[in-house]
């Protein structure tokens, strides 16, 4: 039983600290899936393709894919909270 205790002890330390992360950058979750399709994302797009853009210049952001999978990733991650949050009710 001791190990139980300290194995949960470590997860929700763990834990705790990594929801602490996730909800500090709900700003910028949000701000992505405004940016995301939006007239300013379409013009970085093709500023991008008419290398108007410096190279060195990250461009994830420009991927289609990239914020799409991000949003998916977190849909999925608030689902799993909500899931494991109604199992502990029961």
């Amino acid at each position: 039983m001791e190990q139980r205790l300290d194995c949960v002890s470590q997860a929700v330390m763990r834990l705790s600290a990594a929801l602490d992360d996730y909800d500090q950058v709900q700003t910028f979750l949000r701000e992505l899936e405004t940016y995301y399709g939006s007239s300013e994302w379409k013009q970085d797009y093709a500023d991008d393709e008419a290398e108007r853009l410096p190279r060195d210049l990250k461009r994830g952001v420009l991927s289609e894919d990239s914020i799409w999978n991000l949003l998916d990733d977190c849909r999925n991650l608030n689902s799993r909270l909500k899931d494991i949050a109604q199992r502990q009710k029961t």
